[in-house]
């Protein structure tokens, strides 16, 4: 990363000056910058970054979201009477003439972000309590959005979890087969079309008014939750860009499957690949603990469905991808993108496996807390 942070800082309300920039976090979209400013002999951090315009064609309609959800979940804090605001939510840097964004003369899109201090963001997983952590951070996040005032969010990814979409995209890459792989994926092929019915509940419940949409993350990986460093608390959900109208079913589905399994997204042993138990117990209480007085019984029911869902959405997308010629996702091995699609329907697979036990307890979990 190469950019001029000084000039860019200079166009947001930021007291002080600039001592140092550095590159921050292991994100792979955005470029992300903790700048130090000294203010009054105190070093005062503030994330600086550069939204990837190539992935996000709707930023001003996606910093609106922020900036409504961010504002709002302020104001939900105050009433809770919660100390800490800054450490609680994402708080938006307005620039100088008021915006909640800048663009500088090459065309790119400029936020800043107050640095939440001593809290961690973690890639994987430590111990079965930051699976709790996490879930009541997310959970608490959702809920705390339950009456967000005004219309619906901008939906400002079209399509983003639509399962059925995804399976038309991937008929329309097998049908082209462009690099000529799918004898190369026969199996992971057969095995996506034999489990393509669950890609019919999710706008079927909805169809038929039984869950709520609701403004959601979209993106509830472990690492969008940073764990305070002393309290081991999930003290604030980050990394916003995917705000928008969803289902309680695609947030916790995510956490499913990102949470309890162990292996890397791309692990090529995929005797490694299995779904957690004592990870998912986890990530339902927690969940249950933070949001479960907003969610319905049918929305409950479907808790451990939603993490089959989710992992089969992703698996199709990397499946569509390889079969593409590797044009979305960067790949950085032949057969990566196979090798990540393995992972996800391995993961089915184990869910699969297990739904009976992750159904009975969920169901006592949500009888218990009423």
């Amino acid at each position: 990363m190469d950019h001029d942070i000084k000039t860019i800082t200079a166009a947001f309300h930021i007291w002080g000056g600039l001592v140092d920039a550095v590159p921050y976090g292991t994100g792979h979209i955005n470029d992300t910058y903790a700048a130090s400013f000294d203010q009054g002999g105190t070093i005062v951090r503030y994330i600086i970054q550069r939204i990837n315009h190539n992935v996000f064609k709707e930023i001003p309609r996606m910093m609106d979201n922020i900036e409504r959800v961010t504002l709002h979940l302020r104001d939900k804090l105050i009433a809770e009477g919660i100390s800490e605001i800054t450490r609680r939510t994402m708080t938006l840097i307005p620039t100088l003439d008021g915006k909640s964004h800048f663009q500088d003369d090459e065309g790119n899109y400029w936020r800043a972000y107050v640095f939440i201090e001593r809290a961690t963001t973690y890639d994987t997983l430590a111990a079965p309590s930051q699976a709790f952590e996490a879930a009541s951070a997310f959970g608490a996040f959702q809920r705390r959005l339950a009456d967000l005032p005004g219309p619906p969010l901008e939906e400002t990814i079209v399509g983003f979890h639509d399962g059925p979409g995804r399976f038309r995209a991937f008929g329309a890459a097998l049908e082209a087969d462009v690099k000529n792989r799918a004898a190369a994926c026969r199996a992971e092929i057969e095995f996506l079309e034999e489990h393509a019915s669950i890609f019919d509940v999710a706008p079927r419940l909805i169809a038929e008014g039984l869950i709520p949409v609701r403004a959601c993350h979209n993106d509830t990986k472990i690492n969008n939750v940073l764990i305070d460093d002393d309290t081991g608390e999930g003290i604030c959900v980050i990394d916003m860009d995917t705000l928008m109208p969803g289902l309680s079913l695609y947030d916790f589905g995510d956490m499913v499957r990102t949470c309890t399994c162990f292996a890397a997204e791309d692990e090529q042993n995929l005797t490694q690949i299995m779904m957690q138990m004592p990870m998912f117990e986890k990530l339902v209480e927690g969940y249950i603990s933070s949001a479960g007085s907003i969610l319905n019984e049918t929305e409950t029911d479907h808790l451990a469905f939603s993490g089959k869902m989710i992992t089969l959405t992703i698996g199709t997308r990397f499946l569509t991808d390889f079969l593409a010629g590797d044009v979305y996702f960067k790949v950085h091995r032949e057969g990566h993108n196979l090798d990540r699609c393995r992972t996800q329907f391995k993961l089915v697979r184990s869910i699969i496996e297990q739904e009976e036990a992750m159904n009975s307890f969920v169901e006592r979990t949500v009888r218990e807390s009423r």
